[in-house]
C-alpha cells in the first residue's frame, strides 16, 4: 500500500517539476546560462523575471538537476539542463514549450471532462487545432518548431532502415515544412517528391525545399487531402497524419491515397504503434494528447492500423521500428 501511496504521490509532484521546466523553457533559463554561472538577479534581468519568483523557481530545478548552485543565490546549467538549450542538437525546448500552450495545458487539465462527455473539451473551447493554430501565430510557430524537433530524432532511423527504392516518386501527405522529405531526397539522390499540404503551408516547404538545394527534384502542390492527393507516385508518406484522425475519417484518407497511388505502390505510415502489453509505453502518454486534443484522434495498435488499412483496400505489408518510440507501417494494394 505505501509502495502504490509513493508513486501516486511522485505523480502528483510532476506537475509541479514540469511547471517549473516549462518556466525555464519559457524564460530561456538554459541559453542564458550556456556561458557559466549566473547569480538569480542577473539572470532575471536577462530573462525578464521577478528575481524573488524566479530564485523560488532555480530551487525546484536545482533539485531535479537541471540547474546546481554556484556560490551564494548563483546557478549554473548541468548536463541535464542543457538539453533546454534552444541552439544544441537534441533540443527539447520546443517540446516542452509545445505542451506548456496555452491550448495544450488547457486539454490536458479539461481531460476528466473529455473523457465523461466523450468529446474534447479543447474542441469545444478552441475548434480543430489547426484552427486554433491558424488564429494564433506564436502558437502555430512553437507548433512548427516542435514538428520539426521531432522529425530530427525519426530522421536518422527512416532513412537508415527503410530500404526506399532508388528511383522512385515519393509523395509526402501534408508533408508540412518539408524536413522529412528533404532528408529523404538527400539519402537518396535519385529519388524525386511531391509534397502536398495547405494553401497556408506549402509557401515555407517550397522555402525549405530551395534552401536544401531541391527544388529541381521536388513540387510542391497546395490541396486537402481529403478531396485528393498527387496521382502516380510510387510512395505515398503519411507522417503523422492519421493518429489526428477518428477511423472514418482516417480510412478516407487512406482510400484518397490507395485510389491516386501506381497499382504497384506503397502507403508509407509513420506514427506510434501501441504495444498489446500493459508495460509504459511512450505511445501510450501520445494517447492521452490524443484524446484531450482531437475528437476521435489517437495512437493505434498494429492490429487496429490493420483494420484500417483492410478498410481502405490496402494490406499491412511490414512495421519497422525507426527508434524514438516510432514506427513506419508499409502497406500496398490488396
Amino acid at each position: 500500500m505505501q509502495h502504490s501511496t509513493d508513486l501516486l504521490m511522485g505523480s502528483l509532484s510532476d506537475i509541479s517539476r514540469f511547471a517549473a521546466t516549462l518556466t525555464m523553457a519559457e524564460l530561456g533559463l538554459a541559453d542564458q546560462l550556456a556561458d557559466g554561472p549566473l547569480g538569480t538577479g542577473e539572470l532575471a534581468e536577462r530573462c525578464g523575471a521577478h528575481a524573488p519568483s524566479l530564485r523560488r523557481v532555480l530551487r525546484e530545478l536545482a533539485a531535479i538537476c537541471l540547474v546546481t548552485g554556484a556560490g551564494p543565490d548563483a546557478y549554473a546549467l548541468t548536463d541535464k539542463g542543457a538539453v533546454l538549450r534552444s541552439d544544441v542538437p537534441g533540443s527539447v525546448r520546443s517540446s516542452i514549450r509545445m505542451l506548456g500552450e496555452e491550448g495544450f495545458w488547457y486539454a490536458m487539465g479539461m481531460l476528466p471532462t473529455t473523457v465523461r462527455d466523450g468529446g474534447s473539451a479543447f474542441v469545444k473551447r478552441h475548434g480543430h487545432l489547426y484552427e486554433h493554430l491558424s488564429r494564433n501565430p506564436a502558437s502555430s510557430t512553437l507548433f512548427d518548431e516542435y514538428m520539426a524537433g521531432r522529425a530530427r530524432t525519426l530522421i536518422e532511423g527512416l532513412t537508415t532502415r527503410y530500404a526506399f527504392p532508388p528511383e522512385a516518386t515519393l509523395v509526402d501527405v501534408a508533408g508540412g515544412k518539408g524536413h522529412i522529405l528533404a532528408a529523404i531526397l538527400h539519402a537518396n539522390p535519385g529519388m524525386r517528391g511531391v509534397l502536398i499540404d495547405l494553401e497556408h503551408v506549402v509557401e515555407r516547404a517550397a522555402r525549405t525545399l530551395a534552401d536544401e538545394g531541391l527544388a529541381d527534384r521536388t513540387e510542391v502542390v497546395a490541396g486537402d487531402f481529403f478531396t485528393g492527393v498527387p496521382a502516380g507516385g510510387d510512395l505515398y508518406l503519411l507522417a503523422s497524419i492519421l493518429h489526428n484522425w477518428d477511423d472514418g475519417d482516417a480510412v478516407r484518407i487512406l482510400r484518397g491515397v490507395r485510389d491516386s497511388m501506381k497499382p504497384e505502390g506503397r502507403v508509407l505510415i509513420l506514427e506510434v504503434v501501441l504495444p498489446d502489453s500493459e508495460e509504459p509505453h511512450l505511445g501510450k502518454d501520445f494517447d492521452m494528447r490524443m484524446l484531450a486534443i482531437f475528437d476521435g484522434g489517437a495512437e493505434r495498435s498494429r492490429e487496429e492500423y490493420a483494420t484500417l488499412l483492410d478498410r481502405a483496400g490496402l494490406t499491412l505489408t511490414d512495421v519497422v521500428e525507426l527508434g524514438s518510440g516510432a514506427n513506419l507501417i508499409e502497406a500496398r494494394q490488396h
